[in-house]
């Protein structure tokens, strides 16, 4: 017998709110560079934006027993972040699941394997992220860990640490962590408004930047 528990701690609504605002790009930067999963795992529309707490869930490659065990015990506003070894030749999710997980309120589904019926998963709108798109069926067939800690796109992701993806990938941030990610990330969006409206007012990269002392500390010289 396998025993497996759906309880693990979730954040507080409204800092995933909060965290929403920022893109996944300024939440990486914000947070020293770090979370980013692979490049690989990207929207299958670019319009398609979620934010929310990590519901962890591990499948055997071409596999989705886990997968469809973990959508019936995800809570709503909850993310579906799936890791099933990098494998790409296998469609584990289409537009039945996508229903099924809308109906439930999910915030959306992450993984890294593949998934099908994506012009149906576009006209449903429910955000999907995934490192390939492929017709190939899957099995149910192998049991295995959920609510436990996985590594998906290179990154360790824990139940509860909250996912934020948006058209440019996917960031994760560990919930802990999450009241300094959003002061981190709206001090970095405030220092980028400077930098925009004094480029706006004339001022030059190399000015704001600083890079003559590094252009010439490295010998470049530049002839106008």
């Amino acid at each position: 017998m396998i025993r497996v528990s759906t309880k693990f701690d979730r954040p507080e609504p409204d800092l995933v709110k909060q965290l929403s605002v920022f893109s996944s790009a300024t939440i990486h930067e914000a947070q020293g560079r770090l979370g980013a999963l692979d490049s690989a795992i990207k929207p299958v529309d670019h319009t398609m934006s979620l934010c929310g707490p990590a519901f962890t869930v591990q499948c055997a490659p071409r596999d989705n027993l886990m997968l469809q065990t973990a959508i019936a015990y995800a809570r709503p506003g909850d993310v579906v972040v799936v890791s099933a070894g990098n494998y790409e030749e296998a469609g584990s999710f289409g537009d039945v699941l996508a229903n099924a997980c809308q109906s439930k309120g999910l915030a959306g589904l992450i993984t890294d394997t593949g998934v099908r019926d994506t012009e149906d998963l576009r006209a449903l709108g429910f955000p999907v992220f995934s490192r390939s798109v492929s017709i190939k069926g899957t099995v149910k067939e192998t049991v295995g860990p959920m609510c436990e800690p996985i590594t998906v796109g290179g990154v360790l992701v824990r139940p509860g640490d909250i996912m934020r993806a948006d058209a440019d990938g996917v960031v994760v941030v560990r919930r802990e962590d999450a009241a300094e990610a959003v002061t981190a990330s709206q001090e970095r969006i405030d220092a980028e408004a400077g930098f925009i409206a004094a480029y706006r007012a004339g001022r030059t990269v190399t000015e704001m930047c600083g890079l003559a002392p590094v252009l010439a500390a490295k010998g470049l010289v530049i002839e106008e």
